[in-house]
This record gives C-alpha cells, sequence and structure tokens, in this order.
C-alpha cells in the first residue's frame, strides 16, 4: 500500500466525521479539525435532554469492532463488556438520539469506505501474488 494511498482513505475519512459534526458556519465546513470536538459538545446537550441508556453491540470481525472502538472514545464514549461477554461484543451507555442520528451513520459510512479500500487492495495484491483472474467461480 502506497502512502499516497493510505493519505487519501485517511483524509476521505475525515470528511465523513466532519460531515456528521454537523458544522454550523461555511467555514467550519473545511475545518475537520474541529469536528470532534462539535460531535462531543452535541453529545453532552443530548444527554441532558435523552438521558443516556445502555446500547449492546456485536461485531462479526476485529476490524469493525477496532472501528467502532476507536469512534467510541474519540467522541468520549467508554466502551465496556460485563465479564462473561464475547470479546466481540461492545457495551455503551449513550443517549439514543446521539446513536441512531450521529454515530450509527457515521460508523456505517466509515465501515463502507474502508469495506471498499480492503476489497480493492485484497484484489490487486492477490492477482499480483497469485493469479490474476480473481472472478468468481462459476455457477452449477
Amino acid at each position: 500500500m502506497s502512502i499516497s494511498e493510505e493519505e487519501k482513505l485517511i483524509e476521505k475519512l475525515k470528511s465523513i466525521e466532519a460531515l456528521f459534526a454537523r458544522p454550523s458556519t461555511p467555514g467550519e465546513k473545511d475545518a475537520a479539525g474541529f469536528a470532534m470536538e462539535r460531535i462531543k459538545a452535541r453529545l453532552k446537550e443530548l444527554e441532558k435532554i435523552d438521558k443516556p441508556i445502555e446500547y449492546r453491540f456485536s461485531m462479526l470481525d476485529t476490524w469493525t469492532h477496532r472501528l467502532l472502538v476507536a469512534l467510541l472514545r474519540r467522541y468520549g464514549i467508554t466502551p465496556y463488556r460485563y465479564h462473561g461477554q464475547r470479546h466481540s461484543t461492545i457495551m455503551i451507555k449513550a443517549s439514543e438520539q446521539f446513536i441512531t442520528d450521529t454515530l450509527l451513520p457515521e460508523f456505517n459510512q466509515l465501515r463502507t469506505t474502508l469495506i471498499s479500500y480492503f476489497e480493492e487492495v485484497t484484489q490487486r495484491v492477490v492477482s499480483k501474488a497469485l493469479f490474476s483472474d480473481t472472478s468468481d467461480p462459476e455457477q452449477r
């Protein structure tokens, strides 16, 4: 993976975050560095009117687990799990409005972007390293 490809991916992920920060002025639209602070501020406001409730997420693979945990921690939400729960389980307490309006849509867009990138890289590496025909098997 070249550095320029990775930098493009990072910029795309940052632009997704900035989109969900809902900037209040046109100048803030370009200020991706302030996105996290705006989301954290909105989360605190929502918690005053929409009390946090406990949510349980189960991630099927390690990389989506890491993506969700990183996103939660970035916004000051502490992920945890109870004794006896699987390592794939993530528990949090957050406002329902924040989860439905911000966290899940942002997570899904980030996840979709990463899936697309992983598929592209996998296709390229497998075709170069193993065999150029990586098309689907014939159906019988």
